[in-house]
């Protein structure tokens, strides 16, 4: 077990460094002047051109790159240019390790920017995760074992109606009437776990986590119901039966096993998709996370904001799917000798 937790790491950090590559040679081998979005949409030529050399992109790409992969490991200075470095030493910025660049819209490191916004999308994402896991899986069960009923179609049809209202009217619902007209929760609010304790950052999370949650719900509810309804049909489930085996052992022991499988590695993508920011719903709860960074820094033409979020998402995005192989070796075994 351990070897393949240690080649799935050693994979991963590969996939980062080729990840990184491939963002790098798509956003800054185009013939476009990368300082002109870097600087913002209204820079004039002078500025543009002061920019490139302040944040060293007036270097070839592949260099770019090097300097880039070194300052995530070791930090970096900027400006970049020795000459503006003499000139001007009170401008000079350390960018500590990971240092994924500098916001020259924003004045301030990639990296200080990212931080403050990362417990907001993570906090919203796995308290939306928690929910649709724990709800989708059950209802998703439940219907199920009561294949035909009017339970299993009550739970479907009412799944299919939350999946087919897009976030941002659920977001707006929710604030609408149960936090404005009928005073049953807050207004959300975000607070952090110092600042509000547990139960003022579960509360104002409740309502846009939420929101996600019956999105991805439905989705849950329907693949639990096919994967369980397909493991119920194997013939080492109905030799369990024949042998008089309690329900609730075949279901938790060996049905709900062998759904996990294709369960855990849909989950993983969709948490992964969710830490790089629920952007709608961010936009919707004014919460001022990774998405809405997204947004803003797409705006304003923020490029090395933008690079750094792009290999955030494919950050979270790798360590997710060594997470889920992971999970896949711990519930079969079978999957260590691969």
């Amino acid at each position: 077990m351990f070897a393949y937790v240690v080649r799935r790491c050693f994979t991963g950090v590969i996939m980062l460094i080729v990840m990184s590559f491939v963002t790098y040679f798509l956003f800054f081998a185009s013939p476009i002047d990368p300082g002109r979005f870097a600087c913002g949409k209204s820079c004039p030529p002078a500025l543009i051109k002061q920019t490139d050399k302040a944040l060293g992109f007036d270097k070839p790409w592949p260099v770019q790159w090097k300097d880039f992969a070194i300052g995530v490991v070791k930090g970096r200075d900027y400006p970049e240019d020795p000459a503006l470095r003499k000139s001007a030493p009170e401008l000079i910025s350390h960018c500590p390790a990971p240092c994924l660049g500098y916001s020259q819209v924003n004045l301030i490191n990639v990296t200080t920017e990212l931080k403050d916004k990362i417990p907001i999308s993570v906090s919203l994402a796995l308290v939306a995760f928690v929910m649709w896991i724990i709800g989708g899986i059950s209802l998703g069960a439940v219907a199920a074992l009561t294949k035909g009923s009017i339970i299993d179609r009550g739970v479907v049809g009412t799944s299919l109606v939350f999946y087919a209202f897009p976030t941002f009217w659920m977001g707006l619902f929710l604030i609408e009437f149960p936090a404005i007209k009928w005073g049953l929760v807050q207004v959300p609010s975000y607070t952090s776990i110092a600042d509000g304790g547990v139960w003022g950052w579960l509360s104002n999370l409740f309502l846009p986590g939420l929101t996600l949650a019956l999105f991805y719900m439905a989705g849950y509810v329907r693949i639990t119901r096919a994967f369980v309804l397909e493991s119920m049909s194997e013939d080492y489930l109905r030799t369990a039966k024949a042998k008089g085996l309690a329900p609730r052992k075949i279901l938790f022991k060996h049905t709900m096993r062998a759904a996990l499988t294709p369960i855990v590695t849909l989950a993983g993508l969709d948490l992964a998709g969710l830490l790089g920011g629920a952007i709608i719903t961010e936009q919707v709860f004014n919460f001022n996370g990774l998405g809405k960074l997204a947004v803003d820094s797409t705006q304003t033409f923020d490029l090395p904001t933008v690079v750094g979020l792009v290999l955030l998402l494919a950050a979270f995005v790798i360590v997710a799917n060594i997470i889920v192989d992971i999970l896949y070796a711990v519930i079969d075994p079978r999957v260590r000798v691969g």
